[in-house]
């Protein structure tokens, strides 16, 4: 089976998220995509950021109707500060027989060569990536390698950022969230 890890704070999930998860499931070799949240790392002061389980429980909830796609807290029993290889190398003893892929914004390639081990990462797994309107076409040294999918999905350009901030301003982002997370968002009061 190929995973898909669509890694990120998710705070919140959106709309979004959803709408690109679903279209690399549906339209690459991918099996299933698994949204990993990423711990709060200990280091960082980030008021903004809702509990590692209350972020996980609005994966959960996004993502409960749809076969393909699901929650992973599989960072947070990781060492912090942790990093994606050490994630990637959990992953393979935990479940041997899958195989793993990175989904990411087309942006990130930019500082993909920074990442820890990023030469063991992209010759083990994958790497799917999505277009950003922000960023145009980027050039980075991995353009043309094999294990690098540009997958044509659709441009989304909404942000968890844009999202925390209307809410605190008081405007209605409900059409922007998957409907359980906003009924959660609404119900515990957050980012208000």
């Amino acid at each position: 089976m190929k995973i898909g890890l669509f890694f990120g704070s998710f705070n919140p999930i959106h709309v979004g998220h959803l709408i690109i998860a679903n279209h690399l499931v549906e339209h690459s070799d991918l099996d299933k995509v698994w949204f990993v949240v990423t711990p709060h790392n200990p280091f960082k002061k980030k008021s903004t950021l809702l509990d590692n389980y209350q972020r996980l429980e609005m994966v959960y909830r996004a993502t409960k109707d749809y076969d393909k796609l699901s929650a992973s807290d599989i960072e947070f029993n990781l060492p912090q500060p942790n990093y994606t290889i050490n994630t990637l190398v959990h992953l393979e003893e935990k479940f041997p027989d899958y195989e793993f892929s990175l989904i990411m914004g087309e942006d990130n390639l930019k500082s993909f060569h920074k990442w820890k081990n990023n030469e063991l990462i992209i010759e083990n797994h994958e790497i799917f990536t999505y277009p950003r309107l922000s960023e145009g076409q980027v050039e980075t040294q991995f353009d043309g390698h094999t294990k690098i999918h540009h997958v044509k999905a659709p441009i989304i350009e909404l942000s968890s950022t844009f999202i925390r901030k209307s809410i605190k301003a008081g405007k209605n982002v409900k059409p922007m969230l998957p409907e359980h997370v906003w009924e959660y968002l609404s119900e515990m009061n957050f980012y208000k």
